[in-house]
């Protein structure tokens, strides 16, 4: 190997190694601006809905070039995505259920952060972005819903089943949220304590049914 090789080639090595090597203040310069960027996507959703998904829009508020949020978020549906989980994150540590106990024990703290954000949370409700949004969103919410419910749905008659998630999907929800406040002059924690209540109620009627129907079988099978 030459000497104009061996410089060549430490010069290719040099450069791959300084190209995937990431300083760790970029790395958060980055994330600083992304998250600028999120903010001022909710402060559009408040203002301006429609504008919310607005690339032009969204460069002005958050007081950086166009570029850059293409650079953060390529396109739309990304943009969406990134949105959804950075409204989820202000609101509660986690708002999706894991369980059946996290039915019962998370919607006094999720509605209370729905209060906290009640701007974003009305806009996400009733704008076409928010829409968007929200059903982007609901195959891996009703995904989280079937698995909290698993245990006590097994064995139900699959339309019933799909009823019984879906009515408690509903109650622990932003629309459940605003119905209560609006109408009702509940707040967020008393909002999530009535929808927690009510969850409570109808997964003990489910395993009561469950339990009267297995009995039943039992029954049957012994005349």
């Amino acid at each position: 190997m030459t000497a104009a090789q061996f410089d060549v080639t430490g010069s290719d090595m040099n450069s791959q190694t300084a190209r995937k090597y990431e300083s760790p203040l970029r790395q958060a310069q980055a994330e600083e601006t992304r998250q600028r960027i999120l903010a001022a996507v909710a402060r559009l959703f408040e203002t301006a809905p429609e504008e919310a998904l607005s690339f032009d829009a969204i460069a002005e508020e958050a007081g950086v070039q166009r570029r850059t949020v293409f650079r953060h978020f390529t396109n739309k549906d990304t943009l969406l995505e990134a949105f959804w989980a950075w409204t989820n994150q202000q609101v509660a540590l986690r708002t999706w259920p894991e369980t059946e106990a996290d039915l019962v024990a998370m919607p006094p703290e999720t509605f209370a952060g729905f209060d906290r954000h009640e701007g974003l949370i009305r806009a996400a409700l009733t704008s076409r972005s928010g829409r968007e949004m929200r059903l982007r969103a609901n195959p891996e919410r009703q995904a989280a819903f079937r698995r909290s419910l698993a245990d006590v749905t097994q064995g139900l008659d699959p339309l019933r089943a799909k009823q019984a998630v879906a009515v408690i999907q509903l109650l622990y929800s932003a629309p459940a949220w605003h119905t209560l406040k609006d109408y009702w002059n509940l707040d967020g924690q008393e909002a999530g304590e009535a929808v927690s209540w009510a969850i409570s109620t109808l997964l003990d009627a489910l395993r009561h049914g469950r339990s009267n129907q297995e009995d039943l079988g039992k029954q049957e099978e012994q005349t």
